[in-house]
């Protein structure tokens, strides 16, 4: 009788233990599901073009996002500056007016302009002391004075949105906007992937928007990728140069920026200036590889695509760049009294904004705020 009930406790134990070990089956396969679940909520595999909150971290981008009106206010200017590596301010002689920066001149220059409203910046880097190289290693070394000059501008103006023009004609000896081989043909693969890495530096030195310019084919997509890989995504936007025209408005630009290519032009990647439909699929593209905002430069002579983009894409906000040959005419032809500069830029920027125009990027800024909207800033 004693050796039944030993027999019937021993079978009692194996049992409880059979059913710990399934309990604890059990709790592992479901701390595997919460597991499995965990990766499906944090990291999610989302498309580029569905990240919003690179577009609407700011209050000026929530603004760019919210407004459409033929009128405008400091909000749909952003101005472009030049900062340098060298020690003197340098006037621009081509375009009365515009000068290279030296570091030690930004706040200074920046200061009253942000007291009269101004509420974004479109920074470029000349180089004037360092070397140029085949890969454009400046462009986002330590020396670099875009990255040098988004920490002094994000010290003393913490509200003023920063955007970096990111191409590498300024920073290669061959003054393209890509990587050449040695055929003279653009390396497009590589050159995205140095494009992405100077957005990335752009983005870890503290500017809210990074801007492609150099019209190579995937590159907001690099970016975007290179973003989300750093975890930049949420807070940094990319401003696309959609409709990038390979136009003859460029000159006095490629002077100041020091930029013009050594050999060959740049209408194997810039648009023709008579396409239509090269534009509309140029954004359309970029809107697929998840741009947060687009553009179309220069801005009078296409009146026409930056309405059909905007009809197509009426959800971004457009940027339209009003570029330094359109601002040489308007200034030399009212220095010589040919045209009133005031009333003739506020009609050329009307237009724009009538034709779908979100944003100007102008030259005219300063003379914008002081004239027109000499208002208090909203934040």
């Amino acid at each position: 009788m004693l050796q039944i009930k030993e027999v019937n406790k021993e079978e009692k134990v194996k049992q409880i233990q059979e059913k710990e070990e399934e309990e604890e089956e059990e709790n592992i396969d479901d701390a595997r599901s919460i597991v499995t679940l965990k990766n499906i909520i944090y990291t999610p595999n989302l498309k580029a073009k569905h990240i919003l909150h690179s577009g609407i971290f700011h209050p000026l981008l929530q603004e760019w996002q919210s407004k459409s009106s033929n009128n405008y206010d400091a909000f749909n200017l952003m101005y472009p500056i030049f900062v340098t590596d060298a020690e003197n301010i340098e006037i621009v002689k081509s375009m009365p007016g515009v000068y290279r920066l030296p570091l030690c001149w930004i706040v200074s220059f920046l200061e009253p302009l942000v007291k009269e409203g101004l509420k974004s910046i479109l920074v470029f880097g000349v180089l004037k002391n360092l070397s140029k190289d085949v890969d454009g290693y400046h462009a986002d070394s330590k020396y670099s004075p875009v990255i040098q000059a988004i920490g002094i501008i994000k010290d003393y103006f913490p509200n003023l949105v920063i955007a970096c023009d990111v191409c590498l004609c300024s920073y290669t000896s061959l003054g393209h906007c890509g990587l050449v081989r040695g055929d003279g043909s653009i390396d497009n693969n590589a050159s995205i992937k140095r494009i992405a890495q100077i957005a990335l530096a752009y983005a870890n030195a503290g500017a809210h928007i990074v801007a492609p310019s150099d019209m190579m084919d995937g590159r907001v997509g690099a970016i975007k990728n290179i973003l989300m890989d750093n975890d930049l995504s949420h807070k940094v936007a990319v401003l696309s140069y959609s409709a990038k025209f390979a136009s003859s408005f460029y000159g006095p630009f490629r002077k100041v920026s020091n930029s013009a290519p050594l050999m060959g032009d740049r209408k194997r990647y810039q648009l023709p200036p008579g396409s239509t439909g090269l534009a509309l699929r140029a954004a359309a593209r970029d809107v697929e590889e998840g741009a947060d905002m687009l553009m179309v430069k220069p801005g009078l002579p296409y009146l026409d695509i930056i309405k059909r983009i905007k009809d197509a894409h009426p959800e971004y906000p457009l940027f339209v760049y009003q570029v330094s040959g359109e601002y040489a005419m308007l200034r030399h032809a009212a220095d010589k009294n040919i045209i009133k500069l005031l009333e003739t830029v506020h009609e050329t920027i009307s237009c724009m904004r009538r034709a779908g125009a979100d944003c100007i990027i102008t030259y005219f800024t300063p003379l914008l705020l002081k004239a027109w909207l000499n208002k208090p800033a909203k934040y």
